[in-house]
């Protein structure tokens, strides 16, 4: 799409640095440069605001990847897109057919009533919950990855969904502040939410996290 755009040597194109290296490799085979914009702390999308202070001469595209199950600003991004002449485009996620959507939201919002002491992803704009994310805040015993072995040792298969920011890796390393990035990156985990999971195995996902609540710090 970027080299059908006319998008090239000499661009610029901003992308997000929480997610998957393929974004910016895609710019670099383009023969453009990425450069790294902050996500908002809610969807872990890119963030508009950031989105504009990021753009420069060189700006050319812009490439949207809409996180988890939850979609980016997009009428904002394209408002964005329309000020500055940029090309905005959408990375989006393989969609689960409706009924495996609506288990998913079931299941979803029963962690929601019964977790404590993690934050719980916020349910807006047709939340299709591709993954449950939930925030394991650092300031608290134990931290997200001690939180994490925890959980697992007690035989609940959970993730880390991004566990370096793009802009960390040494080959796309960027002197750039990117603080909602970095604390997505270091407080973010995924807990299972497939539609298969029965009222039990849900009820033992709840007592395995909430087990460790006690030691986390509150999360605000």
């Amino acid at each position: 799409m970027l080299r059908a755009a006319g998008v090239g040597v000499g661009d610029e194109v901003i992308v997000p640095a929480f997610g998957n290296v393929e974004v910016a490799e895609a710019v670099t085979l383009a023969g453009a440069l990425p450069v790294f914009a902050d996500i908002d702390a809610v969807t872990y999308c890119l963030d508009a605001s950031a989105v504009e202070a990021a753009i420069t001469p060189r700006s050319a595209a812009v490439v949207v990847v809409h996180r988890f199950g939850r979609r980016a600003d997009i009428p904002r991004l394209h408002g964005v897109g329309q000020r500055h002449g940029l090309l905005v485009l959408e990375q989006g996620e393989s969609e689960a057919p409706y009924d495996e959507i609506a288990q998913r939201r079931e299941r979803a919002a029963f962690l929601d009533g019964k977790l404590r002491g993690v934050r719980t992803p916020d349910g807006g704009d047709g939340h299709t919950y591709q993954q449950y994310v939930v925030r394991v805040p650092g300031n608290g015993r134990p931290d997200r990855d001690a939180f994490a072995r925890a959980v697992r040792a007690k035989g609940i298969e959970c993730r880390v969904p991004v566990k370096t920011p793009v802009h960390r890796l040494p080959e796309y390393r960027r002197c750039v502040s990117l603080p909602e990035t970095e604390r997505a990156a270091d407080e973010t985990l995924a807990l299972p939410v497939d539609a298969s999971l029965t009222k039990r195995e849900m009820q033992r996902i709840v007592s395995a996290c909430n087990a460790l609540g006690g030691l986390l710090q509150p999360a605000f």
